[in-house]
């Protein structure tokens, strides 16, 4: 079974907004894009190449396939697996594109991304895709989280975990701190939250 990967760049009060350009996604006002930019150095740089050099197919929202299809496409020298992955776009506006190989999902993706765990292939990753990620959550279709947070808060901006996510547990299956405070850790479903009784 194909397990999906949700890989997000996050603050500490839990934005993953235009993390990369200031253009990236400026939605409902947001001007804080590119706040990313201050913490790259070498041990973050090592440890996104290695996620960036799995093979692995895309689950990406409409959103962030139309951001990254134009610069991808030209840009595979960078990340050569990018280009090589079925990119799996939830979209009920969008049909086609010209990135591929692409399939278009609309209607109930809940429902579709469900039977695409099913099938054979290399795991689902997830960038960015903030409405897409609810919807994976709502219906409890996330298996891990590979999260870099960010020692910032923004206190605005599309977050991470929002209304509609169900209760879960996870377990820390990797853990790293980078010199310029990020950390980077894998949590990994562990089953049904716990509490006492």
């Amino acid at each position: 079974m194909r397990k999906v990967i949700v890989l997000e760049h996050f603050t500490l009060d839990g934005v993953i907004q235009g993390p990369g350009r200031s253009d990236e996604d400026t939605g409902e006002g947001f001007t804080y894009g590119g706040w990313i930019a201050p913490y790259s150095d070498e041990t973050l740089g090592t440890l996104l190449r290695k996620q960036m050099s799995m093979k692995f197919d895309l689950l990406l929202g409409r959103k962030t396939f139309e951001i990254w299809a134009p610069y991808w496409s030209q840009h595979g020298d960078a990340w050569p697996e990018v280009n090589k992955a079925t990119k799996y776009v939830a979209s009920n506006t969008i049909t086609s594109g010209d990135w591929q190989p692409s399939v278009f999902l609309s209607g109930d993706i809940a429902e579709k991304v469900t039977q695409i765990k099913q099938q054979q292939g290399p795991d689902l990753h997830v960038w960015g895709s903030g409405n897409l990620i609810q919807t994976l959550l709502m219906h409890d279709l996330v298996d891990v989280f590979w999260l870099m947070i960010y020692p910032i808060t923004l206190g605005c901006g599309k977050r991470l975990f929002a209304d509609g996510t169900i209760p879960a547990a996870f377990k820390v299956t990797e853990s790293n701190v980078t010199p310029k405070g990020v950390i980077i850790v894998r949590y990994e479903r562990e089953g049904t939250l716990k509490t006492k009784s």
